[in-house]
């Protein structure tokens, strides 16, 4: 993923010798069967759909906003 080719350029400028290959806990702790049968199902992540995370985070940036105008508002 993006995130885990950003820490590993990060390491490899800043700590110098780091490692030649990134490794991933998770595959290394499953058996490559794991993943071949795994099924991934965009439409449920973690028990929501995506339409129910959507509004969740709408209202989330909805507070934080009117948090933020509040405090600027009222100090």
């Amino acid at each position: 993923s993006d995130y885990q080719q950003l820490s590993y350029n990060l390491n490899v400028n800043l700590c110098q010798g780091g490692p030649l290959k990134s490794r991933s806990l998770m595959k290394d702790s499953y058996t490559p069967d794991v993943f071949q049968t795994a099924t991934i199902d965009p439409r449920h992540w973690h028990g929501r759909t995506i339409n129910e995370l959507g509004r969740w985070f709408e209202k989330y940036f909805l507070a934080i906003n009117v948090q933020k105008a509040m405090k600027e508002k009222y100090g």
